[in-house]
């Protein structure tokens, strides 16, 4: 039987928070097997780029990235959220490394047309993108790879992405190497009726429910890259995409996209 690989996706708001990175980071260690990790950064982002006067734009839960935003976002994700998320790895006995889509040539992508909104240096990830060789000889080898929302487009330019797409990219890529398993972990209990009861999750989204959901405004800004990526991971033959609590890691809870 085929070992299942779990590609784990970290939201900013968990990562800024040190005692709830902490604790996540306890749960993912314990985590059997081979897994991976994807971070998210955008309110350090937003808080560095505020300290630069640089004005932060974001359409529909999107950052428009300008040749300056994605100086501050190199820095931040490639380099301070990164590394910060590593050595706490380190310090918990797991064997990571951090990595851009650059490095190994790890993930490429494409950027994205200006047209309907120019997102700017914003990239978009093809299925074959995705350094499958690598990530699964870096697994094979024991390690962890952690990675951010920085990839490149293979003639010296780097792209942001937006940190649920490069989850949705990397699962569905090793999923041809294994069974995969995508987690999407934030500060929520999972996707919500009403954000202000946490009783309130609902289980299960198939393609109608969520298109129910999007024209109630039920889902909206945020979580709307977040479950059009699990849709997309879905179809491309991840086998599972779950969204849940940071604190939830090893706990059935959230909720389940299903096509």
């Amino acid at each position: 039987m085929e070992e299942t690989i779990k590609v784990i996706k970290i939201g900013g708001n968990v990562v800024d928070n040190p005692e709830a990175l902490g604790r996540f980071i306890d749960d993912f260690v314990k985590l059997p097997g081979k897994k991976i990790l994807v971070h998210g950064g955008g309110k350090e982002a937003t808080r560095m780029s505020s300290r630069l006067e640089i004005p932060t734009t974001m359409i529909e839960g999107r950052r428009v990235t300008t040749r300056e935003t994605l100086d501050v976002v190199t820095m931040v994700y490639a380099g301070l959220v990164n590394k910060r998320v590593v050595s706490m790895l380190q310090a918990a006995g797991c064997n990571a490394l951090g990595l851009t889509g650059a490095d190994g040539n790890a993930i490429r992508a494409t950027r994205r047309k200006p047209e309907p909104i120019d997102y700017g240096f914003v990239g978009d990830i093809a299925p074959e993108g995705v350094n499958a060789s690598l990530i699964g000889s870096l697994l094979d080898a024991g390690v962890t790879p952690v990675f951010c929302a920085i990839t490149h487009d293979g003639n010296g330019s780097l792209l942001n992405c937006n940190a649920d797409t490069i989850a949705s990219a990397v699962a569905t890529g090793t999923a041809s190497l294994s069974p995969v398993e995508l987690i999407y972990c934030f500060e929520q209990p999972g996707v919500m009726e009403d954000i202000e009861r946490p009783d309130s999750v609902i289980p299960l989204i198939t393609p109608d429910i969520y298109k129910r959901l999007r024209a109630e405004g039920v889902v909206s800004k945020g979580m709307i890259p977040k479950i059009d990526n699990a849709f997309a991971a879905i179809d491309a033959g991840v086998r599972s995409v779950t969204i849940k609590h940071s604190d939830a890691l090893n706990r059935t809870s959230g909720t389940v996209i299903r096509d």
